[in-house]
């Protein structure tokens, strides 16, 4: 009798290590709910050069330069079922793109030339998640959608200055990304990767010569973020 307690008692503080206590059961089960997203980007451009590039008596190589900058945002999410949400997550992103110039012969100190151009956007993406079923406390999850994007610093209306690479003001595209969920104690936590293409031509006709050995610049950002909801 001694000897089966002491094997029944481990056996017992074995299976009751193995419980795990799920952290908001009851979080799925509402329709809608808010948080917000904090997020780094890598902004960058698909650049097409003009026809005749190689045949430019001024610009030997053309290459774009992705930069770093963040992003802030706010969640709106419906759940449509236990393994879809509809999500719309309207932002704020700072973000800057170079593109260097090198020059057949010297510009001031250097034959490279780089133009900065910074970007303020405001998002509006309309994303669709589709959510494996929950683990314990996490569940894995991948994304897609549309977004429209506001260059709210947009200098596509300046003129007569050739030193400026112009963008349009408006820009959209499809996004795509996956991330997963970490139920905690207060709150839901989430870790997401996204990539986004943009769909048309930013670059704003101009017969400024920064402009003219360009065809084509669509953008393609990346974007590293943390969603608490």
């Amino acid at each position: 009798m001694a000897i089966a307690m002491m094997v029944t008692l481990p056996m017992s503080q074995l299976h009751a290590q193995r419980i795990v206590v799920k952290n908001q059961e009851k979080y799925d089960k509402q329709w809608i709910h808010f948080g917000f997203l904090l997020g780094m980007n890598k902004t960058d451009f698909r650049v097409q050069r003009a026809d005749d590039f190689y045949k430019s008596d001024s610009v030997m190589v053309l290459t774009a330069d992705g930069q770093t900058g963040f992003n802030l945002g706010i969640i709106s999410n419906l759940r449509i079922n236990n393994n879809l949400d509809l999500r719309f997550v309207p932002a704020l992103a700072f973000s800057q793109r170079n593109i260097n110039y090198k020059m057949t012969v010297p510009v001031g100190p250097s034959t490279t030339v780089t133009k900065k151009i910074e970007s303020t956007f405001i998002e509006f993406p309309l994303q669709i998640k589709f959510k494996s079923n929950r683990v314990n406390n996490y569940r894995f999850y991948v994304l897609g959608g549309a977004k429209y994007m506001i260059d709210l610093v947009s200098q596509a209306a300046v003129e007569n200055d050739d030193e400026l690479v112009k963008l349009s003001k408006n820009d959209y595209g499809y996004e795509i990304g996956f991330g997963m969920d970490l139920y905690l104690p207060l709150f839901k936590f989430a870790p997401e990767i996204k990539m986004f293409q943009g769909i048309p031509n930013v670059l704003t006709a101009d017969p400024a010569t920064y402009s003219t050995t360009l065809n084509s610049l669509k953008s393609r950002i990346f974007t590293v973020s943390l969603t608490f909801e």
